[in-house]
Parts: C-alpha cells; sequence; structure tokens
C-alpha cells in the first residue's frame, strides 16, 4: 500500500506537470501566431509603402525607365523574400547584375531613398553613396538628397565636390607635417540662387 500510494502521488504530480506544460505550449503557440500575424502586418505595410515610393524615387533618377519591387513568395509573407527590378530607359535589362555600376549605384541608392521616405528618421548616415555616379545622375541624386534635408539630417561621407556644395557644414580630416590627425570643421552660408 506504501508503494502504491508513493506511485500514485508520482502520478499525480507528473500529471500535473504534464498539464502545465501542455497549457504553456498553447499559450505559447498562441503568442506566436500573433507575433507571426503582426509581422505579416507590419511587413506587408512597409513593403507597399516602400514599393510605392521606390518606383517614384526610380523614375525620377531614371526618367523613363522603370523600377520596382517583387516580392519572391507573395502567398507568404514571413518567408518572401524582396527583389528589385531595374529597366533604365533604353534598355530591356531588369537583372542588376546587368546594369552598369553606376546604374547599379543609383539604383541601391533608389531602394534606400524609398526606404527613407516610407519610414522616415530623424537623421540619416550615407557613405560614399554617390561615388560611382556621372554629372548628370548625381545632380538628379542632389535633388532628392534637398528633399530629404527638409524633414531629417544627413550626414553623408562623400569626396565629391558637387555634394560638398549643397552641405550646412563639412568635417574633415587632414594630417600635418608631424603625422598627427587632426579634425576640421567648417560651417557653410547657403547663397540662394
Amino acid at each position: 500500500l506504501e508503494e502504491f500510494a508513493a506511485l500514485e502521488e508520482r502520478h499525480n504530480f507528473l500529471t500535473t506537470q504534464l498539464e502545465d506544460l501542455k497549457k504553456t505550449r498553447r499559450d505559447l503557440l498562441t503568442v506566436v501566431k500573433e507575433v507571426d500575424d503582426r509581422v505579416r502586418e507590419v511587413f506587408s505595410a512597409a513593403y507597399a509603402d516602400v514599393e510605392r515610393e521606390f518606383s517614384r524615387i526610380f523614375a525620377r533618377l531614371f526618367p523613363g525607365g522603370e523600377g520596382r519591387l517583387v516580392l519572391t513568395e507573395p502567398d507568404d509573407m514571413l518567408a518572401t523574400g524582396v527583389e528589385v527590378e531595374a529597366r533604365p530607359p533604353g534598355k530591356k535589362v531588369k537583372r542588376l547584375s546587368l546594369l552598369s555600376g553606376g546604374e547599379r549605384s543609383l539604383t541601391a541608392v533608389a531602394f534606400l531613398v524609398a526606404i527613407f521616405k516610407a519610414r522616415p528618421s530623424p537623421f540619416y548616415v550615407m557613405d560614399e553613396v554617390e561615388a560611382a555616379l556621372d554629372d548628370t545622375n548625381l545632380q538628379r541624386l542632389l535633388v532628392i538628397f534637398e528633399e530629404l534635408r527638409a524633414s531629417s539630417q544627413l550626414i553623408v561621407i562623400t569626396h565629391q565636390k558637387r555634394t560638398m556644395e549643397i552641405a550646412d557644414a563639412l568635417y574633415g580630416v587632414t594630417m600635418q607635417g608631424d603625422g598627427i590627425s587632426q579634425v576640421i570643421s567648417q560651417k557653410l552660408e547657403r547663397t540662394t540662387k
């Protein structure tokens, strides 16, 4: 009888533990479903906004061209990828690998700016994003930089003189003859044309 009582007590304890585990599993599955639903909702909204902005920005950076974002698995928002299709004017290609270096660079900047416009932030840091651009494409990008400056602060690392000319302040690093680096800064006065 003592062994039976001990086994019965152990059985009751394990049964209670099993029920607790089953309840915890159900609760976790409910939380996972809620998180998945929220991720689908947020990602879908963000994707729609960025896709809309990308089409607009791409058309401005490549007049006469067409760019769009495409989901690889539109039926499964949790596992989908995003592909960038870019067709500059006069070209039939859509794959990024077939574009020139400058076209790829400008397409990547168009994607970044689309994200910036779809989900604004107080500031953006960009490092040599315009290095591969010719003068015409750089001028188009600088117009978009001016628009971003209206609502955000831009920190742009660059060697392009024309990009520096639109800045409010310049910061640089120089090295004197003694080999010691020194940071220099200069606020610029903007002239209206």
